[in-house]
């Protein structure tokens, strides 16, 4: 079995900050830093943010692939 199939994958809620304009909106995650993305509505920007936060965790998975990982649960 390799290390990419033994790490559980669970739903995650992230906090999202909408920034509106007369461009659109914009959002970002205070959490994963660098990870944005915007739309020129709130549903728009959400279903964007979503996909960028999928991709981020992506590159976050490839980078760690050969890495000792572990993970912590962090009571709310």
């Amino acid at each position: 079995m390799t290390r990419s199939t033994r790490i559980r994958r669970f739903a995650m809620k992230y906090k999202v900050v909408l920034r509106r304009s007369p461009e659109g909106v914009s959002a970002s995650v205070p959490g994963l830093p660098g990870c944005w993305s915007q739309g020129t509505t709130e549903a728009e920007a959400l279903d964007n943010i979503r996909d960028a936060i999928k991709d981020y965790l992506a590159v976050v998975d490839e980078q760690t692939k050969d890495a000792d990982v572990r993970e912590v649960e962090v009571p709310a």
